[in-house]
């Protein structure tokens, strides 16, 4: 039998991730969610967080997607109204399914000498019949993310896969619709690799370091550097993306997800199909009903902890 015929997708928007302020004294870069690229099903936001001492995101509330934080570098720490709490390390992810509502914090854990803790959070849309679920957690600490190594460990290309399949490897995450989620690393100038792509799927790269050209056997051989959000087609007949390094210690983010064929409806951190939906979540949320009992009563140690130390209650 003969192989599939690889064809690559190519970029067809470049975003750049600019800096804006969010949660409590915090600066992110963000590009999905931002008025540059606003709609991308079943993606609603992509932040990229680089955070300094005094900068967190104390109490806050979720209905209606999944927060997907995955840390580079550093650790972040984490605490929700339903009793869970813990520590993300470098490289580990949180797949939170926020479902019928959640209240939780997230703070940088800082260790003194070190790095700023820094890394990505996605957020993607539940389909509709899972937004009301009980809400749900898959952590994984880095060496529970497998790996595949297209050229061999001693080659130069290595797909860490956060969730999703490539060259064998499959991840042990299993979030409620499609998506695929992979941290690529390529040593070498040059170095490259074709991945696999369901058919359709929304799909895009995001740059953490160096830089990197798509499709360049298919005349684009430009060098996309970092911060930059590279969102690819999705004909029919193209089987997955071809990337290649344009430095030495390149580093990308692949994501894909199905598309919803939904309305998308946000208020903040609250994401529905209606504006009625909405109106009953905030209503929910007020009254400390249907997913937010706690929203009265529950305060994490955590967030307090943290407003009180950088004097902000």
């Amino acid at each position: 039998m003969a192989s599939l015929k690889q064809i690559s997708r190519s970029i067809v928007k470049k975003v750049y991730a600019a800096e804006t302020s969010e949660g409590v004294g915090a600066t992110v870069r963000r590009s999905i969610g931002s008025m540059s690229l606003r709609n991308l099903s079943p993606f609603l936001m992509l932040d990229h967080f680089d955070l300094s001492r005094g900068g967190g995101f104390p109490d806050h509330p979720h209905r209606g997607q999944a927060t997907v934080t995955y840390m580079i570098e550093g650790a972040s720490q984490h605490e929700d109204s339903r009793g869970h709490k813990g520590i993300i390390k470098t490289g580990g992810v949180q797949w939170m399914c926020a479902g019928k509502g959640i209240i939780h914090s997230e703070i940088p854990l800082h260790v003194e000498g070190a790095k700023n803790p820094n890394g990505l959070q996605l957020w993607v849309d539940l389909p509709k019949q899972y937004k009301m679920v009980d809400p749900s957690y898959q952590e994984l600490d880095a060496e529970q993310i497998p790996s595949a190594y297209p050229e061999g460990e001693d080659g130069n290309v290595r797909i860490k896969l956060i969730s999703g399949k490539s060259f064998g490897v499959e991840s042990p995450v299993r979030p409620l619709g499609g998506c695929w989620y992979m941290h690529i690393f390529l040593k070498k100038t040059g170095a490259k690799v074709f991945q696999d792509l369901p058919a359709g799927w929304t799909s895009f790269i995001y740059v953490l370091k160096g830089a990197v050209a798509v499709n360049k056997d298919g005349g684009d051989s430009t060098a996309h550097r970092q911060h930059h959000t590279l969102v690819l087609s999705a004909a029919a007949n193209e089987t997955g993306v071809a990337i290649e390094a344009g430095e030495d210690e390149t580093e990308v983010v692949l994501i894909s997800g199905e598309p919803l064929d939904q309305p998308v409806v946000q208020y903040g951190p609250f994401v529905m199909t209606s504006r009625e939906e909405i109106q009953q979540t905030l209503r929910d949320y007020q009254g400390a009903k249907n997913g937010f009992e706690a929203a009265h009563s529950w305060q994490s140690d955590l967030g307090q902890k943290f407003l009180k130390e950088y004097g902000r209650d």
